[in-house]
């Protein structure tokens, strides 16, 4: 696909995912399952504690369970990417002293930026982005603390270059259909103008804009 779009053709593409792989049913043999389906991405909690393990907005405040230490296990030997995005901060430590791959939160923002819940601790995203990983900046006011303009968002995603590198940021819109944001994929160009206005260089941008999630990809889904 990438090729594709490379030669100039008008070629949209996607990644099935899971966000939350409560979908397993507490059984490993699902992960085979939902491989053959086609998901290549694995968010190990959404919104509530599962078999695996605490969420983040969860009661528990736990790290993994057995069975979630098996699935990560599994899913690390896997052409895959986890997803840390809606875990807790000790599911998310554990993945990390657990695994030796990229790693990623698809959607979210910088503690730092934003002090909210949501949003792990600078340090623990640093971590994350030290196994290689990525971190994708949300465009809604809950991880941006309100400003969710393309200026807003420039703002935090500089933040982020600054905190934990230029090549561990990412766009991570959380483009659902329910979430509020200001403005769409087709106004792309003005968080462009935006991170320019903050400072960030052409090359920066470029990564920010894709390449380093697609570094990942490639890394992950072609092994």
């Amino acid at each position: 696909m990438l090729a594709a779009r490379a030669s100039g053709q008008a070629v949209v593409g996607g990644i099935l995912g899971i966000e939350g792989a409560h979908a397993l049913e507490g059984d490993l043999t699902n992960l085979d399952t939902l491989f053959d389906a086609g998901h290549r991405v694995f968010g190990l909690q959404h919104f509530f504690d599962n078999e695996l393990g605490a969420s983040l907005h969860g009661k528990a405040n736990t790290g993994l369970t057995e069975f979630g230490r098996d699935v990560v296990a599994q899913l690390a030997e896997m052409p895959v990417v986890i997803d840390l995005a809606h875990s807790s901060p000790l599911v998310a430590r554990d993945v990390i002293a657990m695994t030796d791959v990229p790693l990623i939160v698809s959607h979210g923002g910088l503690h730092g930026f934003c002090a909210v819940k949501r949003n792990f601790p600078d340090d623990l995203m640093q971590e994350i982005a030290a196994t290689g990983g990525v971190i994708g900046m949300g465009y809604w006011a809950d991880v941006t603390c309100g400003e969710i303009t393309p200026a807003g968002v420039a703002k935090m995603i500089k933040a982020a270059v600054d905190t934990v590198g230029e090549d561990h940021v990412s766009l991570g819109s959380d483009y659902d259909g329910s979430v509020e944001t200001a403005f769409d994929t087709s106004e792309l160009a003005a968080l462009t103008s935006g991170l320019l206005s903050e400072g960030l260089t052409e090359a920066q941008i470029r990564k920010v804009m894709g390449e380093n999630m697609v570094r990942v990809f490639r890394q992950q889904l072609t092994q």
